[in-house]
């Protein structure tokens, strides 16, 4: 056993070399995948009897040379995604503080009703919300866009929340019942803004989820960067360019999420650095929300 290791033993020459030939091997067959795939996508095709270009050809992305595509891309398409998103994140993040506080009430006809309320809105599926609020409230789609959204991630927002405020040591709230504070004062001057510090990384990892959600305003009618590239454009300008106009969809929602993705991630190590040393890893908010959850209850399961 070395002493660099202590699940398992260093691989021994044999063991160095098989897993030098399986990566070998891997990375060949990897190369050849794509290598295979992208012969495939630069071979002409048939579309309604007429034989098309392969995808990489020039006269599928001459449409980009046009600066009013673009305009329109990033006003009609961009900037309403983002306006969703941002609407939804503000509304979100204020449900989420009120469905926290009513979590973690001491009082039970408070508490036990807003648990009901949080597990059904999480079970709930976003689109199926989406299409409830267009249907019945008859909102428009943006707004059937930014509520379903609010509900869902408010309610996951509020559950992180809450698990931060059972997490904190009791000495926390003993501290601010010794000044004379009532326990509400407590929980909101004392306990909730180092439970916010605490879990901010999981809110911005879970609002790059709510940005990746938008899309589904697709379904519900709603204009946003998706249905202004794949359905507006893709219809104006015909099959022959449904290709590019994906692969363009696809730069830009990667460019805001991993954009989102990477503030989570330099919000996680400042906080980290604030909080001695303890980082909740914000890569997946579900399994940060259920490392914090565990904290919490094995906080709670200690006697005073």
């Amino acid at each position: 056993m070395s002493n660099s290791s202590v699940l398992f033993d260093a691989p021994g020459p044999k063991a160095r070399r098989i897993s030098l030939i399986a990566s070998i091997i891997a990375g060949i067959l990897i190369l050849a995948g794509v290598a295979w795939m992208i012969w495939t996508l630069a071979q002409p095709r048939e579309s309604g009897g007429i034989t098309l270009p392969g995808f990489f050809d020039p006269s599928r992305w001459d449409i980009f040379a046009d600066p009013e595509v673009w305009q329109f891309i990033v006003f009609e398409g961009v900037l309403a995604t983002l306006r969703a998103a941002l609407v939804a994140s503000v509304f979100a993040i204020a449900l989420g503080i009120v469905f926290s506080l009513l979590r973690s009430s001491q009082v039970a006809w408070i508490r036990i009703p807003t648990t009901i309320v949080l597990e059904f809105l999480r079970g709930m599926p976003v689109l199926l919300m989406m299409l409830f609020i267009l249907l019945v409230l008859n909102t428009g789609a943006f707004w059937a866009v930014v509520a379903a959204l609010s509900l869902y991630n408010g309610a996951l927002i509020g559950e992180a929340l809450r698990a931060g405020l059972a997490a904190l040591p009791r000495g926390q709230r003993e501290a601010g019942l010794s000044l004379g504070m009532r326990p509400l004062q407590s929980k909101m001057l004392v306990e909730f803004p180092q439970a916010f510090r605490q879990m901010l990384p999981i809110i911005v990892a879970q609002l790059v989820v709510l940005l990746k959600d938008t899309s589904l305003g697709y379904i519900v009618g709603y204009t946003e960067l998706l249905r202004t590239n794949m359905n507006v454009l893709g219809s104006f300008y015909g099959n022959r360019y449904l290709f590019s106009l994906f692969v363009v969809t696809l730069v830009l929602y990667l460019t805001m999420n991993l954009l989102l993705s990477w503030f989570a991630r330099w919000l996680s190590k400042r906080t980290s650095s604030q909080s001695a040393g303890k980082r909740l890893d914000p890569e997946d908010a579900s399994q940060a929300l259920l490392v914090a959850e565990a904290t919490a209850a094995a906080r709670e399961s200690k006697g005073p």
